[in-house]
C-alpha cells in the first residue's frame, strides 16, 4: 500500500518534469544552429516555453549538458519508434543494422546542425563522460531495436564495433552535400561490409584493447551505471 501511494505522488511530478524538458527542447532547437548549445540558449528557451527557472533546473539539474543529452536520447527514442513498425525479423542481421543506423540518422535530418554541435560539444574534455555514455546508449538502442539478446562477450564486441561504425558514418553525414545523402549511405554500406564478420571483429577488438585502458570495463560501467 505505501508503495502504491508513493507511486501516485511521484508520477505526476515525473510527468511534469518530462513536459518541461520537452517544452525547453522544442523551444531551443530552432536557435541551436545559430547560437550553439549554451547556457544562455537553455535559459532563453525555458523563458520562451513558459517554464520557470526552478522548473528548468529540476528538468535539467546538470544544466546545458543535460539538455544536449536529452536531445540525443530523444533521437534514440524516435529511431526506436520508427523501427517498431518494420518487419525486422524478415531481414538479415546485416540489413537490420544498416536500416537501424540509417534510421537513427534520418530521424534527425532536419536537425543535422544541432546534432553536429552536440557531438562536437560532447567530444570536449569539459563534457566529462557525457559523450561516451550518449554513444553507448545509441548503439545499445540500435542493437536492442534489431533484436539482439546477447549476454556474453558478444554483447560488448557488438556495441564497441557499432560505436566505431556509427561515429564514422555520422561524421561523414555532417560533411555530405550529395543528393539525399547518397554518399553517406554508400559509406555506411562499406563500413557495414567491413565489420559484419564478428569473428574478425573479435580479433580486432582484442588487438585494439591492448592499447586502451580497459574498454570492456568502461562499457560495463556504462551499461550498469557504476563508476
Amino acid at each position: 500500500m505505501p508503495d502504491r501511494a508513493h507511486a501516485k505522488k511521484t508520477r505526476p511530478r515525473a510527468d511534469h518534469v518530462e513536459i518541461a524538458r520537452e517544452k525547453i527542447l522544442a523551444a531551443a532547437l530552432p536557435n541551436v544552429a545559430f547560437d550553439g548549445w549554451t547556457t544562455r540558449l537553455m535559459s532563453d528557451a525555458a523563458k520562451a516555453a513558459g517554464v520557470a527557472h526552478g522548473e528548468m533546473r529540476l528538468a535539467f539539474p546538470g544544466g546545458m549538458l543535460d539538455l544536449v543529452d536529452y536531445f540525443l536520447a530523444d533521437g534514440d527514442r524516435r529511431m526506436e519508434e520508427a523501427l517498431a513498425g518494420r518487419n525486422l525479423a524478415a531481414l538479415k542481421i546485416r540489413d537490420r543494422i544498416t536500416l537501424a543506423v540509417r534510421t537513427r540518422i534520418e530521424v534527425d535530418f532536419m536537425r543535422r546542425e544541432a546534432v553536429r554541435r552536440a557531438v562536437t560539444l560532447f567530444s570536449l574534455p569539459t563534457s566529462g563522460t557525457h559523450g561516451p555514455r550518449s554513444l553507448y546508449r545509441t548503439v545499445d538502442a540500435i542493437w536492442r531495436a534489431v533484436g539482439d539478446t546477447s549476454a556474453d562477450f558478444n554483447f560488448y564486441t557488438k556495441r564497441a564495433t557499432l560505436a566505431a561504425v556509427y561515429s564514422a558514418v555520422t561524421l561523414h553525414w555532417f560533411a555530405d552535400h550529395s543528393d539525399d545523402y547518397a554518399d553517406t549511405w554508400a559509406f555506411l554500406d562499406r563500413r557495414i561490409d567491413d565489420v559484419m564478420s564478428f569473428e574478425r571483429v573479435k580479433a580486432s577488438v582484442k588487438k585494439v584493447a591492448k592499447a586502451l585502458p580497459d574498454p570492456i570495463g568502461l562499457l560495463g560501467r556504462l551499461r550498469y551505471g557504476r563508476g
